[in-house]
């Protein structure tokens, strides 16, 4: 019998590095979703030449998992579901899901103004008569630059200047490039802020309300800001972009709603797997409902800068960039991540009940280009018609 030319690739791919399959959690095994998560991610892997890379997705209720090369230099490990790596960005949307309970729960209304919900004694900057408002922070509309400026930090702890007092300062010297509102800038300072505003009407550190409202419902007991002791041996370690080793580094405060939580590929598929439970009976529907709603259109926009990076943003949601259908590909709700040597991009189509994602340990701008397309590529090609 003859092999495909896929098919002799993917032979030849999988006798020369490791792979890891993971089950599916008490499902019976989709055997098509799991050769499509190897196939795609053999390809991705032999074409980065990073380090390390695990690559997932999720279909119906069922999962597969692909790990490749090493979790760090001078380990023997090859990366599988209890891997520790650090998602970056990718944390903004777990912080639209607090704002998303806290919201159904009517603590606070997406329109509340920030002045209102921050609880600092400082007067927040207006422009052209519009307030910052909690949805302008979470759909990246807020008119604030993407970072706080800050005092140099010392490299084994380059966060720690990031802090409340630093914020304040900035937001005295009135920073808005825009109207609230009426543009989009990408801005961890928003998230920054976003996420002290929650904890001030919760009541607690963010890091607690997550916990209580989005990570122990789910099972997510390796979802962390900052690794705990027994977490060191299966440490992802990232790398520079000239492939130099990077430190794992303290997550501050202030920036855990920005980018702080570190996970592992199983935490995060159980996570996917419930944003694409479509059933109508499914519990938490109108939380999901709320968290994958779009908020904020393209359409109108004075400008969008830093949301195209893992395809064209058509709206905005709760920390979700969405895409609207094109073509074959369906709806996808989708996050991008990078942070000290990760590259990470997670892509959702709640309409379908699939998602992919992929995590390199090492920044190469073509590789996460080349992650971004095939996430893409294999959500669709996954999905039910």
């Amino acid at each position: 019998m003859r092999l495909s030319r896929s098919r002799r690739l993917m032979a030849i791919a999988l006798t020369a590095i490791a792979a890891v399959t993971l089950p599916s959690y008490g499902h019976a095994e989709d055997k098509l979703l799991t050769e499509a998560v190897q196939f795609n991610g053999t390809i991705l892997y032999l074409s980065t030449k990073v380090p390390g890379l695990i690559f997932g997705a999720v279909r119906n209720g069922e999962t597969a998992l692909a790990g490749f090369g090493k979790i760090a230099d001078g380990s023997e490990k090859v990366p599988d579901g209890d891997t520790m790596f650090r998602i970056a960005s990718v944390s903004k949307v777990f912080c639209g899901s607090v704002l998303s309970s806290l919201a159904i729960d009517g603590k606070v209304q997406l329109t509340d103004r920030l002045q209102d919900r921050l609880g600092w004694d400082v007067t927040l900057p207006e422009k052209d008569g519009r307030a910052l408002r909690l949805i302008d922070l979470a759909a990246q509309a807020s008119g604030l630059p993407r970072e706080v400026p800050v005092a140099e930090a010392l490299p084994s702890d380059p966060f720690s200047t990031n802090t409340k007092e630093a914020q304040i300062a900035a937001l005295k010297d009135n920073p808005l490039l825009f109207a609230p509102g009426t543009a989009v800038l990408y801005s961890n300072f928003g998230y920054d802020l976003l996420g002290a505003a929650l904890a001030n009407v919760s009541g607690k550190p963010y890091a607690e309300v997550l916990r209580e409202r989005v990570l122990d419902p789910l099972g997510m007991k390796d979802t962390v800001f900052n690794p705990r002791p027994e977490d060191e041996p299966r440490l992802m370690q990232g790398h520079n972009f000239d492939g130099s080793a990077m430190p794992i580094v303290p997550t501050s405060t202030a920036m855990e709603c920005a980018g702080g939580l570190y996970s592992t590929a199983a935490d995060l598929l159980r996570w996917m797997n419930w944003h694409v439970d479509n059933k109508p009976s499914a519990a938490d529907a109108e939380f999901r409902l709320v968290n994958h709603a779009a908020f904020l259109y393209r359409d109108g926009l004075a400008s969008v800068v830093g949301l195209d990076d893992g395809g064209p943003m058509d709206a905005m949601g709760l920390g979700w960039v969405i895409m609207l259908p094109n073509e074959h590909r369906p709806l996808i709700l989708q996050k991008s991540g990078g942070l000290q040597g990760m590259f990470l991009y997670v892509a959702i189509a709640p309409t379908r009940g699939v998602g992919a994602f992929f995590v390199m340990n090492e920044f190469n701008a073509a590789g996460f280009m080349a992650g971004v397309k095939m996430t893409n590529d294999i959500v669709a090609e996954i999905a039910p018609r």
